[in-house]
């Protein structure tokens, strides 16, 4: 199959297709006489993994690792739940960052009269935000 059938096979844009072999995520499709890729089942079960794998979050190096974790059938279930844990700490750690964001933002809105006054704490805020540790401090 060409490019735009394993893109709809897989659901994997032709765009990525071409990024993911370029960065050798997968292996080059095999050509045509005309230069055209050509696809196989196993090519699409491929990507379909790797999209399955990106939309849980995994960065492309630990889908490369999860993918040729997968292809190998001697492979240590240890090995992948080790990289599962691992995503899903940075995952929690992410949440509990977003979560904060979300209580500072959500402070400093209540505190802005959001009205035809100039004054705003937001913008106030975001001007004098401490960003030594990355986190937002109000500074008044």
């Amino acid at each position: 199959m060409n490019i735009g059938q394993a893109s709809e096979a897989s659901g994997v844009s032709a765009k990525m297709i071409r990024y993911y072999e370029q960065i050798g995520l997968i292996t080059p499709a095999a050509r045509t006489g005309n230069n055209y890729r050509v696809y196989g089942t196993q090519d699409v079960h491929n990507l379909r993994f790797i999209k399955r794998a990106r939309t849980l979050g995994f960065s492309l190096e630990e889908t490369e690792t999860l993918l040729k974790l997968w292809q190998d059938k001697s492979r240590e279930s240890s090995a992948v739940k080790d990289i599962a844990l691992g995503h899903i700490a940075d995952l929690e750690q992410k949440i509990a960052e977003m979560k904060s964001m979300v209580k500072t933002l959500s402070h400093l809105a209540h505190c802005c009269g959001g009205d035809h006054r100039p004054d705003c704490p937001i913008l106030d805020d975001l001007a004098g935000a401490d960003k030594t540790d990355g986190k937002l401090t109000s500074t008044h």
